[in-house]
């Protein structure tokens, strides 16, 4: 009698069945893990805000005065330093400023001036090498996705936004937006209402504005009014 092949093919089919069950649950791996991805996405937001400062200034006016100083400061001492070579006696003011230098003592009036000159012009160089500058403008907020993005806004630019804030608010007649880094003052003159009122809607509509501008530091608002009869 020949064996029957069927049995050994029903035995294979449920060890079929049962290795494809792992290969069904192997693609939910991945699913696990969305929350890494938003928490990734969420602390990029948070560190695109952080890390968003004040663009830095080119410097071009003190870079541009500074070599053109020694530019030509370097130009002269070097023509002269040649002619001298060249066998031609050195120039009067080599001359006289090598006297002054190795004649007068050092706490000579000239000397004490012009060494807090050269100082003073020190540590302002110093203070623009490491200060940004640009402080009109006020750092705006990296979006999410773009943490290289970085933009500003000026602070004329944001008065103005304010100012048309607050003057929409009922009762106001007219209104003074002055914006700071760290404050923004603003005065109203109230025509109409009562002036508690219109303050903490001023206060309100001014925030709200603040918030739509996305600024990295927003400011604190100081809000003062005043009531005006005519």
């Amino acid at each position: 009698m020949t064996p029957d092949p069927d049995p050994p093919a029903r035995d294979s089919a449920p060890s079929a069945g049962r290795a494809a069950v792992p290969l069904t649950k192997e693609p939910e791996e991945p699913a696990e893990s969305g929350p890494p991805e938003r928490d990734a996405s969420a602390a990029d937001e948070q560190d695109g805000g952080r890390r968003t400062r004040r663009p830095w200034s080119a410097r071009r006016l003190p870079a541009a005065l500074v070599a053109s100083v020694i530019l030509v400061a370097a130009g002269v001492a070097l023509f002269d330093v040649v002619a001298v070579r060249a066998g031609r006696p050195a120039a009067a003011w080599r001359r006289r400023l090598a006297d002054e230098l190795a004649t007068r003592p050092v706490d000579d009036v000239w000397m004490l001036t012009g060494a807090a000159v050269a100082a003073a012009v020190g540590v302002w160089l110093i203070v623009l090498a490491l200060t940004p500058g640009l402080r009109h403008r006020l750092p705006v907020r990296s979006p999410a996705g773009s943490p290289r993005l970085r933009a500003s806004l000026d602070r004329d630019g944001a008065a103005d936004l304010l100012r048309d804030a607050a003057l929409r608010v009922p009762g106001v007649g007219a209104a003074r937006v002055r914006v700071r880094r760290h404050r923004v003052k603003a005065r109203a003159d109230v025509r109409f209402r009562d002036p508690r009122q219109v303050k903490d809607d001023l206060t309100a509509a001014l925030d709200e504005e603040r918030d739509r501008l996305a600024l990295s530091r927003p400011p604190r608002i100081v809000v003062r009014v005043r009531q005006r009869t005519r």
